[in-house]
């Protein structure tokens, strides 16, 4: 299927091994993938070395304090701009909406500024911005994504060179708005089908609204961190839809996982993303490759351990940000972006689907074939 003899894991120790163990391990993205992102990029073929010295430069200006306290501000504002505007405007597809949204909001984290050129035109466009942003610099730093990359150096004195910091900003720029749109998108549905649990989540970011200090105005990031039950909603849509269903390796060397040795040249997929659940009334239930389970069933099944449950998975089944030193560098800021729209959704509004029970499409990303078309209201 990939252009190579391929092995499926999906056992949680085995994940682990896998995701972990750089000496037998490397990534193994389709080079269809490596071409769209960049060579340079943290998914790219880059040595361990090379990725540990890219994810050191850039891991402060993504995920942060500093960081995510000066990012949350533009995403709170756009947000309940956003809200306010669709349910002014009747009939809207709400993850197409949502799309364009978290796409200004990244584009705005690393360049300040908006665009939707399509990859081809990003590269010569980042390296116009680039060469523009070097001649910007000597009037004074703007506080962006951009200008912490281009001030970054490590201990030897070294710079991102122009390619690297394209390459970073196609990679986040992709990850950064397609996967907060669709989980945001889930956890609304989700949230609407299970009435309990959105009156439980709404009570939560009521007491935070009401224990704020009556001088403070907006969200604050230890607001945030406050949100232990929305956290668990997050992380309860982020199992069930498992956004990135596979994350790709390819062994170095003949390597022993579980009594199966996979060649020197294999890919090695890993679908640990999921695979456990359980109810409160069970015992945490094994449900091998559960995107694999929604192709041939249908939402209702897959979202069938709602609500939440509490129960805490082994190392290696919940990984929807990866694991290893290969991690998702974005984490952070992704469950910020969310969060934040979440918050204010649960507060103030109500999503109306006018097809329910509109198919579902799983590829490249499931959801519903319509966009989930609908109308959004005001309800406070």
């Amino acid at each position: 299927m990939f252009g190579n003899p391929s092995i499926i894991v999906t056992v949680p120790e085995a994940c682990k091994r896998v995701l972990t163990d750089d000496q037998y391990f490397k990534p193994g993205w389709p080079s269809s993938t490596l071409k769209l992102i960049g060579r340079k990029s943290f998914i790219g073929s880059i040595t361990y070395e090379e990725h540990k010295r890219l994810r050191r430069l850039t891991a402060a200006p993504v995920n942060g304090h500093e960081a995510l306290s000066l990012y949350m501000r533009y995403i709170e504002d756009n947000v309940v701009l956003a809200l306010e505007k669709w349910a002014g405007m009747g009939q809207i597809e709400f993850l197409t909406e949502l799309r364009r949204l978290t796409f200004r909001i990244i584009m705005y984290i690393f360049m300040s500024s908006e665009s939707e050129q399509a990859r081809k035109n990003l590269v010569a466009i980042f390296q116009s911005i680039v060469d523009e942003r070097r001649e910007w610099r000597k009037n004074g730093p703007k506080e962006d994504m951009m200008d912490a990359m281009l001030n970054v150096e490590d201990e030897n004195g070294r710079r991102l060179s122009d390619e690297e910091i394209i390459d970073i900003l196609v990679m986040y720029l992709n990850a950064g708005h397609e996967s907060s749109g669709h989980v945001t998108m889930w956890a609304i549905l989700f949230l609407q089908e299970h009435p309990q649990v959105f009156q439980n989540a709404k009570a939560e970011q009521e007491a935070i609204v009401r224990n704020r200090p009556p001088t403070q105005k907006g969200l604050s990031l230890k607001e945030v961190r406050q949100m232990e039950y929305l956290s668990k909603v997050i992380d309860e849509t982020l199992r069930v839809v498992t956004f990135s269903f596979v994350v790709f390796r390819e062994a170095k060397a003949d390597v022993n996982i579980s009594g199966y040795t996979i060649p020197k040249g294999w890919k090695v997929l890993v679908c640990g993303l999921g695979v456990f659940t359980s109810t409160p009334k069970s015992t945490p239930t094994q449900r091998n490759l559960i995107l694999l389970d929604g192709i041939i069933g249908d939402m209702a099944n897959m979202a069938m351990y709602w609500p939440i449950s509490g129960f805490t998975p082994k190392v290696g089944t919940f990984l929807p940000f990866g694991a290893g030193s290969r991690t998702c560098p974005g984490n952070d800021l992704a469950k910020l972006e969310i969060s934040i729209f979440l918050h204010y959704f649960l507060l103030n509004y109500e999503l109306e689907r006018f097809n329910p029970g509109c198919r579902v499409m799983y590829l490249p990303h499931q959801r519903p074939k319509d966009n989930c078309l609908g109308r959004i209201r005001r309800v406070s």
